[in-house]
């Protein structure tokens, strides 16, 4: 079992920065990757960023060149950087960790609101 729990989000103007924190616990030494997905009202899930163990990362490309996501292992943190954000960013943000042993497996946070207005 892993667990994850997330911090960071808030209300933020337009252009403005904010950054996502997700510490994990638990079985920890099984996850493959972290990552982010976001999800506005009306809207489905979808991949925002993601992290392998080795460092390898993946973004949408709404979000390329504006977000950055890092990963301390010696704090079994995730984190999701965002810069230059926009109004359409603003959805509900849950962290994910990926297990690939003992068998496929997505763990999830509970969601942190970001919203970005004026």
């Amino acid at each position: 079992q892993v667990q994850l729990v997330e911090s960071g989000g808030g209300l933020v103007q337009p252009g403005g920065s904010l950054r996502l924190s997700c510490v994990a616990s638990g079985s920890i030494d099984s996850i493959y990757s972290m990552g982010w997905y976001r999800q506005a009202p009306g809207k489905q899930r979808e991949l925002v960023a993601t992290i392998t163990g080795g460092g390898s990362t993946k973004y949408a490309d709404a979000v390329k060149g504006r977000f950055a996501i890092s990963r301390d292992d010696a704090k079994n943190t995730a984190y999701l950087q965002m810069n230059s954000l926009k109004p359409e960013d603003t959805a509900v943000y849950y962290c994910n960790a990926f297990q690939v042993a003992p068998r496929p497996y997505d763990y999830w946070g509970q969601g942190t609101q970001v919203t970005v207005s004026s």
